[in-house]
């Protein structure tokens, strides 16, 4: 677990103080669930078996997307409190690529896509050397050494995770589908808009943005 996870959960407890109440989610509950965003693994972890909402038929677990709305909102604020061009998002994931991309884009952050350089956040020398404030990652599996770095330097990580991720070093966990083309696409859709809603004059300018400008092609 990471060292600042509890003062993070507990703000995440509180997110201005207020619970989400039926039609107060950020989009239509339908459009998380035509996405897939709350469709999760047969395997579960036993960190995330608290987002889970109930297991189906076929043996897959469905998170919470009520939990998942939640946590994007306190994700957003949090990410706001770092300068954007020291905001890092990666994905090796096929399909979180350019997701990540747009959002980085979109909110001044930087992207690292595809492979992640062995050393890009702890060795000087690299070309591709970055010092970030914060990580986020797509998936912290197959996002492993980047977020191995980060907790080296001591920076927090904020994580989408899926139903059979390990949270031990994520600070701020996303309960979402990341293996999805169309949830990896609404997921970042969406935290950009927050983030970009939550800067100063952002909440009135418009998102011209769709989910389809963030989803990777088949």
């Amino acid at each position: 677990m990471a060292e600042d996870e509890v003062i993070v959960e507990e703000r995440v407890a509180d997110t201005d103080g207020q619970d989400i109440r039926p039609g107060e989610l950020l989009i239509p509950e339908e459009t998380y669930l035509t996405s897939g965003v709350h469709i999760g693994t047969q395997q579960k972890s036993a960190s995330m078996r608290r987002f889970v909402y109930k297991v189906r038929f076929d043996g897959l677990h469905v998170l919470d997307v009520r939990e998942t709305d939640r946590r994007i909102r306190f994700a957003a604020q949090f990410l706001n409190r770092y300068p954007a061009d020291r905001i890092l998002v990666v994905s090796q994931r096929q399909y979180g690529q350019k997701p990540v991309r747009v959002f980085a884009k979109t909110t001044g952050a930087v992207s690292f896509a595809e492979r992640f350089v062995p050393g890009c956040l702890t060795n000087p020398n690299l070309a591709e050397y970055f010092e970030p404030k914060v990580l986020l990652v797509t998936d912290p599996a197959t996002d492993q050494q980047a977020l191995s770095e980060a907790v080296s330097i001591g920076i927090p990580v904020v994580g989408l995770c899926d139903v059979n991720n390990e949270t031990r070093n994520v600070d701020l966990v996303i309960p979402a589908n990341n293996k999805g083309r169309v949830a990896l696409a609404t997921v970042y859709w969406l935290l950009a808009r927050e983030v970009l809603k939550g800067r100063p004059g952002g909440a009135d300018a418009p998102y011209t943005l769709t989910i389809e400008d963030f989803q990777a092609a088949l």
